[in-house]
């Protein structure tokens, strides 16, 4: 049996912890990517949400004054014909 050197073991001893941190931080990553992608599922959620919000006040609005527009900055409705 052949032994190898000290300076070889210690070569091979710092891949492996270079190996073993690199994995670390690759199993870190893939957290992270899952945690976004949860907290972008949420965000598309609240998207969804505040879309149909607007659509029945829009309807609500409509109902109330007829089909046209509403300027945010006056408060002013102007009908379509």
């Amino acid at each position: 049996m052949t032994k190898i050197t000290e300076q070889e073991i210690e070569k091979v001893k710092g891949l492996r912890i270079k190996f073993d941190q690199l994995i670390n931080t690759i199993g870190q990553v893939e957290v992270q990517l899952y945690n976004l992608q949860e907290q972008k599922k949420e965000l598309q959620m609240s998207l969804l949400n505040i879309q149909q919000e607007e659509l029945t006040i829009a309807k609500e609005l409509e109902e109330k004054y007829g089909k046209g527009t509403v300027s945010l900055d006056t408060g002013e409705f102007s009908p379509t014909e």
